[in-house]
């Protein structure tokens, strides 16, 4: 038996107003920080939270639940990267209710920064382990992001491995920046679905860029999961765990994906070892 999500059915909102136009004051943001006190670390100056897949999923359930919404950040050493150069970027992912640590290096640098036990919270481990919360409690979810091809074969993958599962958002967006009124209509069509979890898949740093910019339109819990929907829908192969264990899946992901890839990791990957070795030099003199 099901157990029933409090207003999981559409409610009036103020998402008609559209982001970034003036909406009533909201109840105070649904702070994780009493649950993670003492667990988080600041890795070049962004925020990295110490958790695991239960403790996260858990914490994603409570803030669709609340009907207060959240952002949850699930980063990597490009994410790391993107908010180094970025500082605008940066602050919005440290306001984030939560930021887990999906890259391998950010297990390690958490593990070096003094919380030995970290270990890694898995973008499409995690999606799963928030679907199976959802499918058991009765919570639609909606997914933003990829193309229509992926979703299709996302919601069916879901829907067999989750047969309580209630999908009932889809949309694959243009590339091209939308419209206000397009954007309007997206959040009115979310908000109308009754989805309490929206996961966006629309890449780093767009997906966290839109999941700020939108936070206070939406009511339900965002998580943005970047390439999760490919993976998951059985479109791009996963690296095997071996190499996810050894913090080389970025490699099996360059050898698939060379040309789009090739950057990333070429100049974020070596500029982030030298500049958190310079922090852990830091923090060992400071020590």
């Amino acid at each position: 038996m099901r157990e029933d999500w409090p207003g999981v059915g559409p409610e009036p909102s103020d998402a008609a107003a559209g982001p970034g136009a003036e909406v009533p004051a909201r109840k105070a943001d649904l702070s994780l920080a009493w649950r993670l006190e003492g667990r988080s670390r600041h890795i070049l100056g962004m925020r990295v939270d110490a958790t695991a897949y239960e403790e996260a999923a858990a914490a994603i359930v409570d803030m669709a639940e609340s009907g207060q919404g959240g952002v949850t950040c699930v980063a990597t050493v490009h994410m790391v990267m993107e908010a180094w150069d970025d500082p605008a970027f940066r602050a919005l992912v440290n306001r984030s209710e939560l930021v887990t640590s999906d890259g391998v290096p950010l297990v390690w640098g958490l593990q070096r920064l003094g919380i030995p036990h970290a270990e890694r919270v898995y973008g499409p481990d995690l999606t799963l382990a928030v679907c199976e919360h959802a499918a058991r409690r009765g919570g639609p979810v909606g997914f933003l992001g990829g193309t229509p091809a992926v979703l299709d074969s996302l919601a069916a993958a879901l829907r067999e491995r989750l047969p309580g599962l209630h999908v009932a958002f889809t949309c694959s967006p243009p590339f091209a920046a939308l419209t206000p009124e397009e954007d309007m209509r997206l959040v009115e069509d979310i908000e109308a679905s009754g989805a309490r979890v929206l996961f966006v898949g629309l890449g780093c740093p767009k997906q966290e860029r839109w999941m700020a910019a939108h936070r206070e339109a939406l009511s339900c819990a965002m998580l943005g999961v970047g390439a999760a929907f490919d993976f998951l829908a059985g479109h791009k192969r996963q690296a095997p765990r071996f190499m996810q264990r050894a913090g080389l899946e970025w490699l099996f992901r360059l050898l698939c994906e060379p040309r789009r890839l090739w950057h990333r990791y070429a100049v974020h990957n070596p500029r982030f070892v030298l500049r958190f070795a310079a922090q852990l030099a830091r923090e060992r003199r400071r020590a």
